[in-house]
């Protein structure tokens, strides 16, 4: 497995990173291509399938939606089998009353937080690398 697992090395060196784009939720039980909307996380739930896309992508399919939220990507090539990032990340952002949705992608986690807390959730998430 390759990526970084050691707990220390991950937090230090997570480089969070916030991306420009305000990004939905949606749910829904059609069954088509959803390339379109340009999702950055497609999931098979047994209710419905659940999509993260641009929110300006949601609006122009006319998609209901929830969440609006930012995306923050944690550059770290960390791995799949790390014990604890996630943890120490989410514990740092409730302290401050910040929720996230944390994603594993194969490189690096990404975090989807609420919109109007982005910039504040970049703040805590630098505090936490500096203090490990």
């Amino acid at each position: 497995m390759s990526g970084e697992c050691d707990l220390k090395r991950l937090v230090n060196s997570m480089q969070p990173e916030l991306v420009d784009e305000t990004y939905v939720y949606v749910t829904t039980q059609e069954n088509r291509d959803w390339k379109v909307l340009k999702p950055k996380l497609v999931f098979e739930e047994t209710e419905g399938t659940t999509l993260i896309v641009p929110m300006s992508m949601a609006r122009l399919d006319e998609l209901e939606y929830v969440f609006p939220c930012r995306m923050i990507t944690l550059n770290i090539h960390s791995s799949l089998e790390a014990v604890g990032f996630m943890a120490a990340v989410a514990t740092k952002l409730a302290a401050a009353g910040i929720g996230v949705n944390p994603v594993a992608g194969y490189f690096h986690d990404h975090l989807f937080v609420a919109a109007d807390h982005a910039e504040d959730a970049l703040v805590e998430l630098r505090a936490l690398a500096r203090e490990y």
